[in-house]
């Protein structure tokens, strides 16, 4: 995988997690909202990051699904602390494809704070910590 593959891939990425927050964020209440609040907003951000890196590129970022298969049912709390889990999961793994394939110091350094930013992500949403969060 090349670099701007991996800067696609990660961009799809954040649009599914955008869609995947937005739909636990229905289902959360009080401090929990105010978290997946903070977390949708900050895959948006990486979103117009990585549309941005791929716009300098020469590239035309991949656009959003109208819609996006959850993994599971989100019907109360639990349900979407544990989507929300598994978004921050797999961006992780998007994150990690991206820091191995980034040509360009300032994509890899963002790829490895945003890698960073979700293994944090997922300690916050009740994830245990890993060695190698993304491998």
């Amino acid at each position: 995988m090349n670099q701007v593959e991996a800067l696609q891939a990660a961009l799809a990425g954040e649009h599914a997690a955008m869609y995947g927050v937005g739909v636990a964020g229905g289902k959360l209440t009080g401090a929990r909202f105010r978290d997946a609040t903070d977390t949708f907003e900050q895959h948006r951000d990486n979103r117009d990051k990585l549309s941005a890196l791929l716009v300098a590129a020469g590239e035309t970022p991949v656009a959003a699904e109208a819609a996006y298969d959850l993994p599971q049912a989100v019907t109360n709390t639990a349900t979407a602390t544990a989507l929300v889990l598994l978004i921050e999961r797999r961006i992780a793994a998007v994150y990690g494809d991206l820091v191995e394939a980034a040509e360009q110091p300032a994509v890899r350094a963002f790829a490895v704070e945003s890698l960073l930013g979700s293994a944090t992500a997922q300690l916050a949403w009740g994830g245990a910590p890993l060695a190698f969060p993304g491998a």
